[in-house]
């Protein structure tokens, strides 16, 4: 057993340094020695694979389990029985069974042999298990601290939830062997995800150094020549990733994933087909390609594939949650509209559903003249209650709770405002958001770096409506003027790995000022025309720098103008940061104040106290200090939202009106501000400003009643009958508290807007609840006397019929 180990040994230091004939020799060596080796035979297969010859490899593994099989007894140590377990893996056995029969039991009765630990670490990453893998692979890192290995696996385990022990698990890893092929491997990955082709391209050259033939290095040049356009060189790498095993399906899988990654989701169903081609059993591949059908709107096959990688693989973390999400999915309600095929809970669907299809209709008429689009049909649209079924349908995991909605290109996924009323997040706004990307990335054919398409998309939502997107706060402006500002040439790799989420909100923000910044100087055909050159397959970079002269000089240039924009916010403001604490006295923020005249912060923490005690004076001198310093100050806790909280402890009614106004014309998601302004608009009878904050109030959460019986009565009494009848169908779906009248006045609306037997249905609700309702007696009397009501023609023309 020692000698197969250092026959082992040989054969990895040959097997990693691309000299795969003389690692065969190596295996043949070790089995005159060790004729009844299974672990030689277990990395046998793959030292025969990698030399062409993967028929050989097979006879190996068949030789194994004879051996296993007869002789049982000579493989009951730890090594063997975790080479049993591997082997069994292979061949798609009940990885669940593996676990539990093999892998955890040797961790049971040999604690202190990492491969084991490894193993399992292994199999939690291969089945998307990441709590598993992170926790053994920290296991393996204690009793083996010096092997590269442990720390890459929990590098890779942490990636999805905790980017900080991510890094920091890769540096121990690097530290321990800078010229570790997998933490190379690793790296490359990272810099394509960050579009730093240059370095990506610089840690391939590295591993071609120790193995110019490593296949997988060759795949990421191949993906590397995609991205920047270069076919030849992408078909010559590719060729070259065959060349020591021209049937290897983890080629174009490779290949296909990176490219998804990039939203090339077609061009990646293409690559999953190849390697399926080479294997069509790889479940890999095959679950790829399902979720890339699933993005691009293929969703019969997709679903059908996550069906049969679950099938074969009960244990595989994505494909469960996809086949669960696939059955709940079909309980859903799907709408059509002028091309847009939009699939919602029941309960949603019915409150707010024709909202979402008349947006999207309003926002492809002007986005896509806009963009000059003619966007390609159907659109797909789907929105979740439940923000764990939002993720899973988006990334295939639960997780990704920064994200509010997420576009494929012709797939829009979406949460529900249900699960975002406490973030009062405004719902139509993140759809316009999302719709824009589905122009910008259908003109691109989906080749267009993230931070454009960002960038575009928040700068379109505050072209629509000056309260949606971002704009410069005082935190951004502290950004932009100290070390937070990125390079535009390097914009889409914050979104990979932002520091924190302020510093991924902040992308966001960069990325439409620098859109604000091109079409300002530029103009707008520019941006049009840098889409245009991006679906040509041109690398941003290039593209940039032949409108603006140099990629390195727009980065300088558009410093200068962040910075500028930052400094010339509120320019008379002191920013200083007060040096107080949080339990701070009304005194000490006056002292503060005396000292730092036009303090922002000074002046809004002493007139919240003042506002707080009802000194309705001293705080109204503070707060128009504070209009005067920063007027557009956007935060819920703006001048404007204090100004009124003062106005209504005097009891001035128009000068609260007056200022909550000005306070909702700053914000989209300020329920208490439209809801105390749709209040004041109902006691003057101003219905129409009664409409307007109903509706605001409907695009932050349409899911609770109070915005529908303001539009509803607003509705009835400006006789909009068709507004009344939406808005009181959203009513008789919310559980009324008086079911009966809400129902006649459906019934009642659905009369005056022309829906007779619509009506006759609602009032025969009405009567079920109350059956002495005489008004709805009277009205259902109507109805029927109408419907009775013949043309004095009829009986004629029903002669001349028979």
């Amino acid at each position: 057993k020692e000698d197969e180990k250092w026959h082992l040994l040989k054969m990895d230091c040959l097997m990693t340094t691309g000299q795969y004939e003389k690692a065969r020799e190596a295996l043949d060596e070790g089995l005159l020695v060790n004729p009844n080796g299974i672990r030689l035979r277990l990395a046998g297969a793959d030292v025969w694979t990698f030399n062409n010859d993967p028929s050989r490899g097979k006879e190996l593994l068949v030789e194994f389990d004879d051996l296993v099989q007869y002789r049982r007894w000579r493989y009951r140590d730890p090594m063997n029985q975790i080479a049993q377990g591997r082997y069994l893996l292979q061949l798609k056995a009940d990885a669940r069974e593996v676990l539990d029969e093999l892998l955890l039991p040797v961790t049971q009765k040999s604690p202190n042999v990492a491969d084991a630990w490894l193993a399992i670490g292994e199999l939690g990453l291969a089945k998307h298990d990441y709590a598993l893998a992170a926790e053994y692979f920290d296991q393996a890192t204690q009793l083996e601290p010096d092997n590269p290995a442990g720390f890459l696996g929990l590098a890779q385990a942490w990636r999805p939830s905790d980017l900080e022990q991510s890094s920091a698990a890769l540096k121990t890893t690097m530290d321990l062997n800078p010229n570790y092929v997998p933490g190379l491997l690793y790296l490359v990955n990272d810099r394509i995800d960050s579009e730093r082709y240059d370095d990506a391209l610089a840690f391939i050259e590295r591993i071609h150094e120790i193995n110019p033939h490593h296949p997988e290095a060759w795949a990421y040049r191949a993906v590397v020549a995609h991205l920047l356009n270069v076919p030849e060189e992408e078909t010559k790498s590719r060729q070259e990733a065959f060349a020591a095993w021209e049937g290897n399906p983890h080629i174009d899988h490779l290949i296909g994933k990176k490219l998804s990654q990039k939203y090339r989701f077609a061009e990646g169903a293409r690559m999953q087909r190849r390697a399926l081609t080479y294997d069509p059993s790889w479940l890999p591949a095959k679950l790829q390609l399902a979720n890339d059908l699933l993005r691009l709107g293929n969703s019969e096959e997709g679903w059908r594939l996550a069906d049969e990688v679950y099938a074969e693989d009960g244990y595989n973390v994505v494909a469960y949650n996809l086949v669960t999400l696939g059955n709940d999915l079909d309980d859903y309600t799907v709408l059509h509209r002028d091309g847009f095929i939009l699939r919602m809970d029941p309960h949603e669907a019915s409150v707010y559903g024709s909202e979402v299809l008349d947006l999207l209709v309003e926002a492809r008429s002007q986005l896509s003249s806009k963009y000059d689009v003619e966007v390609a049909e159907p659109i797909f649209v789907e929105i979740f209650p439940k923000q764990k079924d939002f993720a899973i349908r988006t990334f295939g995991l639960p997780g990704g709770a920064g994200y509010l909605g997420v576009c494929f290109g012709r797939v829009i996924t979406m949460n529900s405002p249900l699960t975002q009323s406490r973030t009062g997040s405004n719902w139509k706004s993140v759809l316009w958001h999302e719709f824009c990307h589905v122009v910008t990335l259908q003109k691109t054919s989906n080749k267009m770096p993230r931070w454009l398409s960002e960038g575009i998309s928040v700068y379109e939502e505050s072209q629509r409506d000056p309260a949606w997107g971002q704009s410069m706060s005082p935190e951004y402006r502290e950004m932009i003027l100290g070390d937070d500002l990125t390079p535009v040439s390097e914009l889409s790799g914050v979104f990979l790995k932002p520091a924190s989420g302020k510093h991924l909100q902040f992308a966001y923000y960069e990325s439409s000022l620098v859109v604000e910044y091109l079409i300002e100087k530029y103009g707008m055909d520019t941006l049009t025309r840098i889409l245009d050159d991006l679906q040509m397959g041109i690398p941003i970079n290039d593209v940039l720098g032949r409108y603006t002269g140099d990629v390195k000089l727009l980065d300088q240039e558009f410093a200068d103008y962040a910075r500028e924009r930052a400094r010339q916010l509120a320019p008379d403001t002191d920013w200083e940061q007060p040096l107080l604490d949080a339990g701070a006295d009304l005194e000490q923020w006056r002292e503060w104040n005396a000292s730092h005249p036009g303090s922002f912060y000074g002046l809004k923490a002493e007139a919240r106290m003042l506002v707080r005690q009802g000194s309705w004076d001293e705080a109204e001198t503070v707060l128009n200090k504070l209009l005067d310093v920063f007027p557009d100050y956007r935060g819920s806790d703006n001048a404007y939202s204090m100004l009124a909280a003062v106005a209504r402890g005097r009891g001035d009614i128009e000068r609260e009106l007056e200022m909550l106004e000005k306070s909702a014309e700053l914000q989209s998601g300020a329920s208490d501000v439209y809801q105390r302004l749709a209040e004041l608009a109902s006691d003057r009878e101003d219905w129409p400003a009664v409409i307007r904050q109903a509706r605001r109030l409907l695009a932050v959460n349409p899911l609770v009643p109070g915005p529908h019986r303001l539009l509803a009565h607003a509705a009835e009494q400006t006789e909009d009958h068709a507004a009344a009848v939406r808005s009181l169908r959203a009513l008789t779906q919310m559980d009324p508290i008086d079911p009966a009248e809400t129902f006649f006045r459906y019934a009642r609306a659905l009369d005056k807007d022309g829906q007779p037997e619509m009506a006759r249905r609602e009032v025969l609700k009405c009567l079920e609840e109350a059956p002495r309702y005489r008004e709805a007696h009277q009205l259902l009397l109507e109805l029927v006397e109408a419907d009775a009501e013949v043309p004095a023609d009829t009986d004629q023309k029903e002669e001349n019929r028979d």
